[in-house]
């Protein structure tokens, strides 16, 4: 499961981190350039992890740099072996996964791998003491043990399609944890894994720097060090990139667009998971008329939102599976641009009539409700602006609220909010837990209270067979569902974008999901970078 949100504790740290890293822009780098020899990598990023421990969710896909899981993914996102030797085995009835450890792995202090710290780590995770928000997507383990020292067997309650995928959360060193408060560790600030790159320091609300493995199973790192910035102003990322501190930051595609004419820099938008949508609460007495909802989504301009917002840096979105990934099903895919005429038939039908000020009018109701955002992101702030004007244009009143997280809990069950979620894995990683009626109202899965017993039993079919057809089949009646029901309004999907040095080599994009920071983006594959 992704992280849901910033804590409050670390929007503090970042909103300080700006003030003073906005000062520092207009003085001397901060950070050096690492142009010396060419061995250190310096890039920014506007977010910054609460723990370095993948227990605690850290880096939980597989991309952490200083972790590596029993399964990894290539550029394509296909799974490849990680510490296991080979992609582990499956048994006929779905149960059992065994898996057989690579030869010589060490950590990074020196210590061997054992097949008992693959066990620890995953029993960390269900162990009810630690604050994990992975443990949930795990209740399908019963046990996991060891046969011998390379050797894990995970047995299943239940089969589970894609649980292979599951397998790329890093491993931790039992010996390090165990017997400790892992919630409150000292290790999940200075962590010890088996990745590519070891933590040399990490200083709050600044900087994270990694030094190279040499004893990685997968060879050492073409460069020497990994500076990650922690920069949460986005045009502070943009004057610091300006300004040469930086090999690579992630920058907003209206501000990235402005490195394209120059030379040194070049741009990637790079193909994500990661959409954009409005969640509809089913508590909301305007909202629980699909009428509302259905005439909302034939009002919103996703066209209008990519090309203005975005700046072309995305793609219309139609529902919760990626155009990428092999389960989308290409039915839903509507009208990009605003259908007002459709929209106003279908309130008309329901009975819906304009009122003073244009607002239309249900049995003495208002057609009005709250759309909430959290004021610090400026793309769901104009998003939310957007659909607050198409709405307008069918008589439908939404009044937009910029709010920290603190006050948009409280009202996630009765006013609508402009969300972000998104993977391009397998689409039960937070489908399930987003649109499933057992999760309705726990938290920021399924905060809408949306239920439907079409898409519960789809959902389950998805998990439960391992046949790609039959999983297929049922995420397309998921897909359609929604797209009738219309508990999100999908509006689009994002082209994640970086500026880099032109000088910089050994790039591979890959779709992204919807997290950003040191465990995804771009340098998913930092440790092939060079510098010509």
């Amino acid at each position: 499961m992704i992280r849901l949100r910033p804590t409050f504790r670390r929007l503090v740290a970042m909103t300080a981190a700006a003030g003073m890293l906005a000062l520092a822009a207009c003085s001397a780098p901060a950070i050096p350039d690492g142009s010396a020899g060419g061995t250190t990598m310096v890039v920014a990023t506007s977010d910054e992890p609460d723990a370095l421990n993948p227990v605690l969710n850290y880096g939980v896909d597989g991309a952490s740099l200083i972790f590596d899981g029993l399964v990894a993914r290539d550029r394509d996102n296909r799974l490849v072996p990680g510490l296991a030797a080979d992609l582990p085995t499956v048994s006929p009835d779905g149960r059992t996964v065994t898996a057989r450890l690579r030869d010589g792995v060490l950590f990074h202090d020196g210590t061997a791998l054992s097949a008992q710290d693959v066990v620890f780590t995953y029993q960390a995770v269900l162990d009810p003491k630690v604050d994990s928000t992975l443990r949930s997507d795990l209740d399908m383990v019963e046990s996991v043990a060891t046969t011998d020292q390379a050797t894990v067997v995970f047995r299943l309650r239940y089969p589970y399609a894609p649980f292979l995928q599951r397998l790329t959360l890093g491993i931790v060193p039992a010996k390090l944890l165990a017997g400790q408060d892992i919630n409150t560790a000292g290790f999940n600030r200075k962590p010890v894994g088996t990745g590519p790159y070891k933590v040399e320091s990490w200083t709050p609300g600044d900087r994270l720097v990694l030094a190279a493995n040499e004893r990685h199973f997968g060879g050492r790192p073409a460069n020497n060090r990994v500076v990650v910035a922690f920069v949460a102003d986005d045009n502070v990322r943009a004057q610091r990139m300006r300004a040469g501190e930086f090999d690579a930051a992630e920058l907003p595609p209206k501000l990235a667009a402005g490195f394209d004419p120059d030379a040194a820099y070049k741009v990637q938008r790079v193909p994500t998971a990661d959409y954009r949508g409005v969640m509809l609460p089913m508590g909301n007495p305007v909202l629980a008329d699909p009428a509302v909802r259905r005439a909302l989504n034939l009002a919103v301009d996703r066209s209008a939102m990519v090309s203005g917002i975005l700046g072309g840096a995305g793609d219309p979105a139609f529902g919760p599976v990626p155009p990428t990934s092999e389960f989308a099903e290409p039915s839903i895919v509507g009208t990009p641009t605003a259908d007002v005429v459709a929209a106003s038939a279908l309130l008309d039908a329901a009975g819906w009539t304009p009122g003073p000020g244009g607002v239309r009018v249900k049995d003495g109701r208002p057609a009005r409700f709250a759309l909430m955002y959290p004021a610090t992101d400026t793309l769901r702030k104009e998003l939310a602006l957007a659909v607050t004007a198409d709405a307008k244009k069918v008589g439908i009143e939404v009044t937009p609220a910029g709010l920290t997280w603190d006050a948009i809990d409280p009202r996630m069950k009765s006013d609508a909010l402009l969300m972000g979620y998104g993977t391009p894995y397998d689409p039960d990683f937070i489908s399930y837990k987003l649109f499933g009626s057992r999760f309705a109202g726990q938290g920021y899965f399924n905060s809408g209270s949306y239920r439907s017993a079409v898409v519960d039993r789809a959902l389950q079919e998805g998990r439960d067979q391992a046949d790609p057809a039959r999983r297929k089949a049922a995420y397309a009646q998921v897909q359609k569902e929604l797209a009738a029901d219309v508990p999100w309004l999908f509006l689009t999907y994002l082209r994640h974008s970086y500026v880099l040095k032109s000088s910089v080599q050994g790039v591979t994009p890959r779709v992204e999901p919807h997290e950003h920071g040191v465990a995804n983006s771009l340098w998913w594959n930092i440790n092939t970078w060079t510098r010509s």
